[in-house]
């Protein structure tokens, strides 16, 4: 779980001293503007082109998009990866089976033959960025509509992508940055062939469970490894057995010298979303309308899953995966409803809002930004019980297999009806696969009273915008009691089992698929979730054009404090402190910025399934078996404290010294500050991160695969 002048150059060059040097998510390419004489007066020793440049390697080389979604790092010649438990879940997850379950015991390959490939991961190195501000810019204006604005600046997009991919070796994404108001193009290299080589067992890897999810003290063992594999040049390639370890451009060194409160920290890592321009009435939308229903929703969605999980082994795999993922945010929202809700984020972001409306009604600013506030408050009044709608239907969607086939393998057999016999062919392997890879997933028992459960709660919930018209429907019919109906829609479609998808392939019928019960109720729901009503959509069109301006008066007035742009899953870094909590009785450390493997056993309930332990663990931490990674004060340490700026997207993230030394894994925040993303507070956003220390006793001690960790290049 975690994570934010007329130019970017300008905005960072203006940086004020007052500014705390923990908060900010950089750009690496600015890294000489971004006061880099402060960062080594905190303790960095690397220079700007240690840590960024085009021409020789630098840290960013050794830092890697993890399967689209978390971090990761190189952490030797040989190619080994480095990442978050919950990072590798879903793969660890597809390698596992009842008889094998890597996920429950834990797996450490013996050789790199022993290595296993899960069936679709990737890493992602950052190549380079370029500013095209001015270029994208130039193709629009402000007579056009939202739409018309997106068509120009995506038309232009795919020119520069195309100009830069050199016939598709690399990647090229260009995102927007300041709501709209500057451009920068970034280009990736792809590697497909990435095999787990290990993992702890889910009782270390996952210790705490949903119970500490977001909460300090810690104890978890978040960490799982894997090694990227590439032709004999060292190019991107698919799976082949012919393949070899890849020799990265750089790699980090690991130093296993321990850390202490304030010693410098440097996260390098794709923050996924920040929100921190958000105005006020969007603020208060999320807290007293979306993020509770996200909330109930999840939890209905978990609550369903897991009395089925509890019930054998292979159904616990089955959804291990999703649960963890719908977990997760469950109490990511409710912790932000919380916290937004403490510290009155909305009033402050109330108040900011009511200062830059005196300015932008000053004659000289009226005719751009007279109106700004205005449109931004109507457009959020407008949709508060839409968007409470949307997140009760997002979530079904989310939690439920069978709610959105309309738009998953149901568009595929539209596709498959609509084309010859040759084409028809041609597709139905891979349609079939898809199938296998679906029923995999699911347990059509489950998957009745999922559903079933989701479509109560939306009916009964949503009661301040239309629902669905089918599920209107349904429910003024059966009293809101979905069983029966759901039962029946899923053993009367050819969505069912492979079987009769297969059957529906050898005799494909338009009408049977238009007619089938869980298509049409399927598609009823999309075509619901993704309809506006024309007064929307104009106040949509009208709130993206205001809040771009809203940013940018902002950012022009100086009323804005932000001088960074959210985060979008772009590399970024961001640099702090290791830095404690108040005292805390539940922290057994002489320190509250670190937590120990004594503490760990504290929390030890055998047989509990969020706090048992291996036995070896507990034999172990008695005889203070620790080997080379015990701290100097004879503990072992378990997760630390820094304050540096992440949010989700930084999960697996590297911690670094002022050397660029690995010292730590990025993997948590603590829910007192779950505000984060929408407004940083100096005093209590911390990250929680795994200690490398940690890291390597469970590897090297208690697993037994030394040869792993030997690869490393350690430091003491």
């Amino acid at each position: 779980m975690k994570k934010l002048l007329l130019s970017l150059i300008v905005a960072i060059m203006l940086v004020p001293t007052s500014v705390k040097a923990d908060e900010g998510m950089w750009f690496l390419m600015f890294i000489e503007r971004l006061n880099h004489r402060d960062m080594e007066k905190m303790g960095l020793q690397l220079t700007s082109e240690e840590i960024y440049s085009i021409n020789h390697h630098s840290l960013k080389d050794a830092i890697v998009q993890f399967n689209g979604g978390c971090t990761a790092e190189m952490i030797s010649k040989d190619g080994l990866v480095l990442t978050n438990h919950h990072c590798g879940y879903d793969a660890i997850a597809e390698l596992s089976s009842a008889e094998k379950n890597y996920l429950k015991d834990g797996y450490w390959a013996g050789s790199r033959k022993e290595e296993m490939k899960p069936s679709s991961l990737f890493v992602r190195f950052f190549v380079r960025m370029d500013d095209v501000s001015k270029r994208i810019l130039s193709k629009v204006n402000d007579q056009m509509t939202e739409l018309e604005r997106e068509k120009a600046i995506n038309q232009e997009i795919a020119v520069i992508e195309k100009e830069n991919n050199e016939g598709g070796k690399y990647t090229v994404s260009v995102r927007s940055f300041f709501q709209g108001n500057e451009y920068y193009y970034f280009v990736y290299q792809d590697y497909k062939d990435v095999r787990l080589v290990g993992t702890p067992p889910e009782s270390l890897g996952k210790f705490g469970g949903d119970t500490d999810n977001w909460e300090w003290p810690r104890h978890t063992a978040d960490f799982s490894m894997f090694r990227v594999y590439a032709d004999a040049n060292g190019n991107p390639a698919e799976y082949s057995p012919n393949n070899v370890p890849l020799q990265p451009k750089h790699y980090l060194p690991v130093n296993i010298g321990g850390v202490k409160e304030n010693d410098y920290a440097m996260i390098l890592g794709y923050p996924g979303r920040t929100n921190r321009w958000m105005p006020a009435s969007g603020i208060e939308q999320n807290v007293k309308f979306a993020y509770p229903a996200w909330v109930e929703a999840s939890k209905v969605g978990m609550d369903n899953m897991k009395k089925y999980m509890d019930q054998s082994e292979a159904l616990n795999l089955v959804y291990a995966s999703k649960y963890a993922g719908v977990a997760n945010y469950w109490k990511n929202r409710q912790g932000m409803i919380d916290a937004l809700t403490k510290f009155g984020t909305a009033k402050t972001k109330t108040a900011q809002e009511a200062k830059f409306n005196t300015w932008a009604n000053q004659p000289e600013n009226k005719a751009k930004y007279g109106n700004v506030v205005a449109t931004i408050n109507n457009f959020y009044k407008l949709t508060n019980e839409k968007a409470r709608h949307d997140n009760y239907l997002n979530i079904l969607f989310r939690t439920s297999a069978m709610a959105p086939v309309g738009r998953t393998i149901g568009k595929q057999l539209e596709n498959y009806v609509k084309a010859d016999v040759a084409k028809r062919a041609q597709m139905a392997p891979a349609i079939m696969e898809m199938a296998d890879e679906f029923f995999k997933e699911i347990h059509i028992p489950a998957e009745k009273d999922i559903l079933a459960a989701q479509l109560h709660l939306y009916a009964t919930k949503s009661t301040g915008y239309a629902i669905a018209p089918l599920v209107q429907k349904m429910g003024a019919a059966n009293g809101n009691d979905f069983a029966r109906d759901v039962n029946t829609i899923i053993d009367g479609s050819i969505f069912a089992s492979k079987e009769k998808i297969k059957s529906f392939l050898d005799m494909p019928s338009a009408e049977v698929l238009e007619k089938d019960p869980l298509y049409v109720l399927s598609n009823d729901m999309l075509k619901h979730l993704v309809s506006k009503s024309d007064e929307v959509a104009k106040a949509q069109n009208d709130y993206g054009a205001a809040f771009r301006k809203l940013v940018e008066g902002l950012r022009e007035s100086k009323i804005g404090e932000i001088k960074y742009p959210d985060a979008n899953s772009t590399l970024r870094l961001t640099y702090g402190k290791v830095r404690s909590l108040p005292a805390d009785k539940r922290n057994d450390a002489k320190i509250n910025n670190y937590t120990t493997l004594q503490g760990q056993v504290k929390k030890y309930k055998k047989g509990d399934q969020e706090f048992d332990l291996p036995a070896r663990v507990l034999e172990m931490n008695k005889n203070k078996e620790f080997g080379r990674f015990g701290d100097k004060d004879g503990s072992l340490h378990v997760n630390f404290l820094t304050d540096n700026d992440i949010t989700g997207g930084n999960s697996g993230s590297p911690v670094l010294n002022g050397k660029g030394e690995l010292i730590g894994l990025a993997f948590d925040g603590n829910i007192e500050a779950m505000a984060g993303d929408v407004i940083f507070d100096k005093k209590l956003q911390r990250t929680i991160n795994v200690d490398i220390r940690y890291v390597l006793w469970v590897i090297e001690n208690f697993s037994n695969a030394k040869h792993i960790v030997d690869e490393m290049t350690l430091i003491k």
